[in-house]
């Protein structure tokens, strides 16, 4: 994994629509069950990417990354339409990394081969569960069988793909945890998400545990569970390059990393955010959520901007910390500080190291510890102060 890439520059698009919403989702998707006007929503994705690009030309895009929301359930004209558009109003790196996220419920093998001949070489799988009774609990509408024959799809039609999973489920204890972790390696090529089931606030999971009838491993527990999700994976060549991330070297998601290195990213589409370097000022954007003001927005405006904020260097700093120290090559306290205009506290950098909580590697780069990972809110917390 290259420790810098600083011409890197991904373009997000949002595809906010999905079948379900699912309780312990708080991510900006939408169900509607009347049709979607497609080629309606495909235009107003094109001229919001000629709109951006007006505002940051001249950049090469290394990433594009089709998220949700529920992209498989788009056409793969409509994909191709997208993608057309970044390639004529950016260049695109010859070596591109195009993902496109997926449902198990939308999988079909001519879909994915249509995708393949749009410009997607990577797809990533909402699996979330390798058994029934999770799935069901979690309001997903596909089978663990159906699950896996979405990734042998996903296998025979590209060459990289990846598939999320979330433990810390309620009743859900170690060892089945292992046995669910080695079947998902089992099908796995280069990548895996692993996420902890967090209760966000606004979801119906929220209500649940908030009233006492959902239950969630208890804080023991929920560190096992992430102990041995780290063991097991480094032990089949799948380490954590994220806190929630794991790939077989080489094979991290490029774009994702352009997120956490802090670098340039565009965000398309309702609800997308986007950082962008305008006149030598980092810019904080977001669209509207909402889809069709979004639509109405960008047909009357060219884009769906609600929010353009100026990162002053403070908050530049922030951000990188934050971002940053979530990667297991951790961060250069050099670039901090040219961010900043200001060293990091190199006392409080010698007690989170006397803590075990973070390292300074052999290249000076600065690295949150295994045992510091799973309290990395109050790592970042203590060296932003």
């Amino acid at each position: 994994m290259r420790a810098d890439a600083h011409n890197a520059f991904g373009v997000y698009v949002h595809w906010p629509f999905c079948l379900s919403k699912c309780p312990y989702c708080d991510f900006n998707s939408h169900v509607r069950h009347a049709a979607i006007d497609e080629e309606r929503f495909a235009r107003a994705f094109v001229r919001e990417i000629a709109t951006t690009a007006a505002r940051a030309p001249d950049r090469t895009v290394t990433s594009i990354f089709l998220g949700g929301g529920t992209p498989s359930l788009m056409k793969p004209q409509t994909v191709a339409t997208i993608l057309d558009a970044i390639a004529q109003h950016w260049s695109v790196d010859k070596s591109v990394e195009v993902t496109l996220e997926a449902n198990p419920t939308s999988v079909e093998a001519t879909r994915f081969a249509g995708y393949r001949a749009a410009g997607v070489n990577r797809v990533s799988l909402g699996v979330q569960a390798l058994d029934d009774q999770s799935l069901k609990a979690l309001g997903r509408l596909h089978t663990a069988r159906e699950a896996l024959d979405a990734v042998a799809i996903a296998r025979r039609a590209f060459k990289r793909y990846s598939f999320d999973l979330i433990y810390a489920r309620p009743d859900q204890g170690v060892q089945a945890w292992a046995g669910e972790l080695h079947r998902a390696i089992a099908e796995a090529a280069e990548h895996l998400s692993l996420y902890q089931l967090t209760i966000e606030e606004g979801t119906p999971f929220f209500g649940l545990h908030r009233a006492g009838k959902l239950k969630t491993p208890n804080e023991d527990l929920a560190r096992a569970l992430y102990d041995v999700t780290q063991e097991i994976c480094a032990a089949n060549n799948l380490p954590a390059y994220e806190i929630s991330n794991h790939a077989r070297p080489g094979a991290e998601c490029r774009h994702n990393l352009v997120y956490w290195r802090g670098q340039e990213y565009a965000g398309i589409g309702p609800g997308a955010h986007g950082r962008l370097d305008i006149d030598g000022i980092r810019h904080a954007i977001a669209t509207e959520k909402r889809p069709e003001v979004w639509l109405s927005r960008v047909e009357e405006e060219g884009h769906g901007l609600i929010t353009d904020d100026l990162l002053d260097s403070e908050q530049r700093a922030d951000e990188f910390l934050l971002m940053g120290l979530r990667l297991a090559e951790g961060i250069d306290p050099q670039r901090y500080e040219t961010l900043a205009g200001r060293p990091l506290d190199p006392h409080r950098i010698a007690a989170l190291k006397n803590d075990g909580a973070i390292v300074m590697d052999i290249n000076g780069r600065l690295r949150v510890t295994q045992a510091g990972f799973p309290l990395l809110d109050a790592v970042v917390a203590d060296l932003a102060a």
